[in-house]
């Protein structure tokens, strides 16, 4: 089986975060501060601001969308 470098991301979660140093075949793998998995914002930070504010904003998204459609039915 083979690792694609390319599309791996590598992530240190701590309360101070700093790169993590990570090489296969003499390449380093790229360090990302968040990711999505599941529909949740995993930060390396571990605080939960991100995926709250995420939340909101695809709730506040679909309510749009439903009052929208709501009164494209009464026209």
């Amino acid at each position: 089986m083979e690792m694609n470098v390319e599309k791996t991301k590598v992530m240190e979660i701590s309360r101070q975060p700093f790169p993590a140093k990570i090489t296969t075949d003499q390449k380093q793998l790229e360090n990302v501060e968040f990711f999505k998995h599941l529909g949740s914002i995993l930060t390396n930070d571990r605080r939960c601001t991100c995926g709250i504010k995420s939340r909101n904003a695809m709730a506040k998204a679909a309510f749009t969308r439903r009052g929208l459609f709501l009164l494209a039915q009464w026209i």
